[in-house]
């Protein structure tokens, strides 16, 4: 079939934004900047590791504000899906002489998830190249074209990656135990939870989780509140099943007047 030639004028609101992304084409997409607004104003950034809205400090605006006013100085945060290490960063910020451990399994992510650490003079950062999932084992991830997400995936000529629970790392002390847990697993996100059951039980850390899907959203909720935790969403559930959950123990609530 012939493909139509679109000869339709470009409205105004297109137009502006063309206009508005311009600029963006001369930014060395390779070349360090500095991120110019939100919780890790002043900190080096690749333009190119990730969307521009990272480097600009729109991303995720409002999760940034309720980190930043959650986390604590002095204490652990782990970085589940680290990606290219965004939060990694501002963790790193606020926990001070505390500790960040990232977990991240894709080799484009890792090389960038470095590199920030590296330009950032970061020394409260362990980078761990793993998944986090149910148990230890090896596991296969599919890649985007751009390397930049991944899930996993049945295919057994899929990447190959390490997968860890959080139990069996925390149980051989490997990793100190967490007071924060920030979860972005693009689907996976029961089996990490299970994954770290006595983790939860024991320690109560706050949880940022972000879930991918309305069954899996639903199922993370239920095992949370199963081990005392209370349920914010940060945002509604999108059509497309993703969606924003903030998770704090009842342990550590306020108690009520």
């Amino acid at each position: 079939m012939t493909k139509t030639k679109d000869t339709r004028a470009p409205s105004s609101g297109e137009i502006f934004g063309r206009l508005l992304r311009a600029p963006l084409k001369l930014i060395p997409a390779s070349t360090p900047v500095r991120i110019i607004s939100g919780e890790l104003r002043g900190r080096h950034w690749i333009p190119e590791s990730a969307i521009h809205r990272c480097w600009m400090g729109w991303y995720e605006r409002d999760k940034q504000r309720l980190v930043s006013n959650e986390v604590r100085r002095g204490s652990t945060f782990y970085d589940i899906g680290a990606n290219v290490g965004f939060y990694t960063l501002l963790a790193s910020a606020l926990v001070g002489a505390g500790r960040v451990v990232a977990f991240e399994p894709l080799p484009r992510n890792l090389k960038y998830l470095r590199r920030h650490v590296e330009l950032n003079k970061i020394d409260n950062v362990t980078v761990l190249e793993a998944a986090v999932s149910d148990r230890n084992q090896v596991l296969h991830f599919h890649a985007e074209e751009t390397g930049f997400m991944g899930r996993l995936s049945d295919d057994d000529s899929e990447l190959p990656v390490e997968s860890v629970s959080l139990d069996a790392l925390m149980g051989d002390g490997k990793i100190p135990p967490p007071d924060y847990i920030k979860m972005d697993v693009e689907g996976a996100e029961l089996l990490a939870l299970r994954g770290a059951e006595q983790v939860l039980r024991r320690r109560y850390p706050t949880i940022f989780l972000a879930t991918h899907g309305h069954d899996v959203d639903r199922q993370c909720c239920e095992f949370l509140e199963s081990l005392g935790y209370e349920i914010r969403r940060l945002s509604p559930s999108m059509p497309n099943g993703l969606g924003e959950v903030f998770a704090k123990h009842r342990s550590s609530q306020p108690a009520s007047n």
